[in-house]
């Protein structure tokens, strides 16, 4: 027997190259998958259908709207802060633009972020509202995130106001959600938006819980009150440095 090992050693190590040599196959819808250079990684690309998800995905969006606490029990802590945000340099990069700046009047952003924490009992660790605008929209963002994370992260409830109309008044009225995302822990996201193309009534119970929880929460983390005094607090851009008025020529002197 012992003569045999050696072979059997020389075959299996032989399987093992010829496994690692196999070029990547193709994947079920016929379309090749990218040649990565000599020594770098497979780079995978999800694609994620947001108009029409799956029926297994519609009801994994409904049981996660439906673990969201109805009346919200806030603890005592929570945090309030607004800021001014500009394009940043390495988006520029990206969109092969140069980097903004005050001179050449770059795009920015106002927004101001409302974070309460839930009870410890709670299975959310806490709720985060968001509100940002800019000179062409506002958008409206609300996070749960979990406290454990095993096949849920986080919710994202949103919606997007194309409007010229002042944060008080994009506040005051219950903007529906059109945009609901789930993350979750070692999977690629599910995510539902609302699409200008296409029939989405069959979706229309899901955007329809999603506003009504934002709804909710508007009011329970104050909202209409804080939103529009934050957003005042921020102002405009910060005016230019005014040039010193050039001294009056002196008089001439009587003779």
């Amino acid at each position: 027997m012992k003569p045999l090992i050696l072979p059997l050693v020389l075959l299996s190590s032989a399987m093992v190259w010829g496994q690692l040599q196999t070029p990547p196959q193709e994947p079920a819808t016929g379309t090749p998958l990218p040649q990565a250079a000599p020594g770098q990684p497979q780079v995978k690309v999800n694609y994620l259908n947001v108009c029409t998800p799956s029926e297994e995905e519609q009801k994994e969006i409904q049981a996660a709207l439906t673990r969201i606490p109805k009346e919200p029990k806030f603890a005592l802590d929570f945090e309030i802060s607004r800021g001014k945000s500009t394009m940043s340099e390495q988006a520029n990069i990206l969109q092969a633009m140069p980097a903004p700046s005050e001179e050449s009047g770059s795009p920015t952003s106002d927004w101001v972020r409302i974070r309460h924490e839930f009870g410890a009992l709670s299975a959310f660790a806490n709720a985060q509202y968001s509100f940002t605008t800019d000179d062409k929209a506002a958008i409206e963002n609300l996070v749960f995130r979990l406290r454990e994370v095993k096949d849920l992260v986080q919710i994202s409830l949103s919606d997007t106001i194309t409007t010229s109309k002042s944060p008080k008044e994009i506040v005051s009225t219950d903007t529906p959600v059109d945009r609901i995302r789930l993350e979750r822990f070692g999977k690629s996201s599910v995510v539902l938006a609302r699409c200008p193309a296409g029939d989405q009534s069959k979706y229309d119970y899901l955007f329809d819980a999603a506003s009504t929880i934002l709804a909710t929460y508007r009011g329970a983390m104050g909202v209409r009150t804080t939103i529009p005094l934050d957003m005042a607090r921020l102002g405009g851009t910060p005016a230019k440095k005014a040039t010193p008025a050039k001294k009056a020529a002196a008089a001439p002197a009587r003779k």
